[in-house]
């Protein structure tokens, strides 16, 4: 059975760094791309960074600078690493994975608040 289970999120002041992890078990090694999301309500899911299995990294505009996605392909591990926090980062942060037979897998979210 496939699990995406994230973890690292909390309540942060502004300026300051969460690291958020998403491990995905149940998958082996056929993990292809694996991305972190975000979504606040009333708005629609906002992707955040994606990283593919070769370490390629892609971010939005608004996490440049600041955020940093990492993964460890032997775990089928993630990372979030967010500095510089500012409240409108405040959100559900998801965890995405996708495989190389193009099955898509979700995590229940993670909170992250960042108080001004």
């Amino acid at each position: 059975q496939v699990r995406v289970v994230e973890s690292g999120g909390g309540l942060v002041q502004a300026g300051g760094s969460l690291r958020l992890s998403c491990a995905a078990s149940g998958i082996g090694l056929s993990v292809k791309t694996m991305s972190w999301h975000r979504q606040t309500p009333g708005k629609r899911r906002e992707l955040v960074a994606t990283i593919t299995r070769e370490g390629s990294t892609n971010y939005v505009d608004s996490a440049k600078g600041r955020f940093a996605v990492s993964r460890d392909n032997a775990k089928n591990t993630v990372y979030l690493q967010m500095n510089s926090l500012k409240p409108e980062d405040t959100a559900v942060y998801y965890c995405q994975t996708i495989t190389l037979g193009g099955n898509n897998y979700w995590g229940q979210g993670t909170q992250v608040t960042v108080s001004s």
